[in-house]
């Protein structure tokens, strides 16, 4: 059990902890971002208004809260690595986006703008605890496993939002098998219950199961550079320490252009993600199994992930991601030849087998190639790419569709994206990265 366990980077208590908070706030996104509240969102909240312009109001606040974690990311991530405070923040995070995600349950027909705050809200928080459960991972993970530990916590991300979003569709689609009101003629706020009450289960699951990482992992001790002194107001010197990155980068150009690559290949990804149902909708495929494909990358993605990180530490986690690029470039070209509901599933398969494990190994990476003294700085940089990736790709789309009149043509353009991408990751010299990175850790002193 222990060599299972050392093979899936695993086999130490801080560890599972670690990556269990994927477990745990993994939920938030499966139901809350993409399964349950955009609908509810859409035929609830927005009832009363054109389908087309709740939708609109959805891709609006997901914008505003897109720009709020943008700004807040970077300046939080230095100040929790100046005043070593990256659990305290990420459980004030966790608890900003556990509170929203509970107050959805008060969300009735025609509330617009209370499921627009408390969506926005649930948003910032979950992407800000993010910044900072990404920033432990090179405090956790020792250089020879952070690879398998990245991807444990994302196939363990996959678990738990997929069984929690098993659970709550079974319990939206046959209330009554669970107790819960069901059949015609209710009022509605009897009839949202079900959806009401997964809401509920997001914010209790999120909650319960984040506790192991505050018991057993540590808080990383804060750390100055050689120029600072204890005691300076921690905002005045979140922005100081951004300023000297800015100047820095340059000194950390492997993580640098990691971070572009990543910008560009994820904008592929992420366009997958955001467009795979509507174009399925629009070739015909029906919403059960739509939503069934969903699940089905989900519970794919949990054995891929950790095949992912062994496969990594065999070929390396920059070889493993030219196989995930080259991957989805496949799904591109099978995608503008797709039909059936048959062949969505296969696409979905194939999604499962990639999307967990190149995003992992690109957190991972990065991980390796930064000072650890700066891993809430750099990881708020990271916040940064991660969610401005995914503005072009769409764009694109849509432009290829108005051009060409087809989205099977824009299905093809996302390739665009995977080369680019993989172009920028050829030159990237991770060992050269990790010396530079290595270099500056014994340049600091503890605070």
């Amino acid at each position: 059990m222990g060599s299972l366990l050392s093979r899936l980077g695993l086999d130490r208590p801080e560890l599972r902890a670690w990556a269990m908070y994927d477990w745990a706030a993994s939920s938030m996104q499966t139901t809350i971002m993409v399964a349950v509240f955009p609908i509810y969102f859409v035929k609830v909240a927005g009832a009363g208004l054109a389908e087309s312009g709740a939708t609109q109001r959805l891709a609006t606040v997901n914008t505003v809260a897109l720009v709020i974690i943008a700004v807040l990311s970077p300046i939080l991530g230095a100040m929790s690595d100046y005043r070593g405070i990256k659990k305290r923040l990420l459980a004030l995070f966790m608890w900003i986006g556990v509170v929203a995600v509970l107050g959805m349950f008060f969300i009735g027909r025609g509330d617009l703008d209370l499921a627009s705050i408390l969506f926005i809200i649930s948003l910032i928080g979950v992407a800000g605890s993010f910044v900072f459960y990404e920033a432990l991972l090179p405090h956790v993970a020792r250089p020879g496993e952070i690879d398998r530990v990245s991807t444990a916590g994302y196939a363990l991300g996959y678990v738990g939002g997929g069984v929690l979003l098993a659970f709550n569709l079974a319990w939206i689609q046959r209330p009554d098998w669970f107790g819960l009101p069901s059949g015609a003629g209710l009022s509605p706020s009897r009839a949202t219950l079900p959806v009401r009450l997964a809401f509920v289960s997001v914010a209790v699951w999120w909650l319960i199961f984040s506790l192991p990482l505050f018991r057993r992992v540590p808080e990383p001790p804060a750390s100055l550079e050689p120029d600072e002194h204890r005691g300076e107001n921690p905002i005045r010197m979140a922005f100081v320490r951004l300023g000297e990155t800015f100047r820095e980068l340059r000194s950390y150009r492997q993580a640098f252009l990691m971070l572009l690559a990543f910008l560009i290949y994820n904008d592929g990804i992420q366009t997958i993600i955001k467009m795979a149902t509507a174009y399925g909708t629009e070739l015909g495929i029906g919403q059960s199994a739509l939503i069934g494909a969903i699940l089905l990358v989900q519970f794919v993605g949990i054995p891929c992930s950790f095949l992912f990180g062994m496969l990594a530490s065999r070929i390396g986690a920059k070889r493993a991601l030219f196989l995930g690029l080259l991957t989805y470039t496949a799904i591109s070209v099978l995608g503008y030849f797709m039909k059936t509901a048959t062949h969505f599933y296969i696409l979905a398969a194939l999604v499962g087998t990639v999307q967990g494990g190149t995003q992992a190994l690109s957190r991972s990476l990065f991980a390796s190639m930064i000072p650890q003294h700066k891993s809430g700085e750099f990881f708020g940089f990271f916040s940064v790419f991660e969610k401005f990736a995914g503005i072009f790709g769409p764009l694109i789309f849509a432009g290829t569709i108005a051009a060409t009149g087809s989205s099977r043509n824009a299905i093809l353009s996302v390739i665009l994206f995977f080369a680019l991408g993989a172009l920028l990751l050829r030159p990237l010299d991770v060992a050269e990265g990790q010396r530079v990175a290595r270099a500056a850790d014994q340049a600091v002193r503890p605070a």
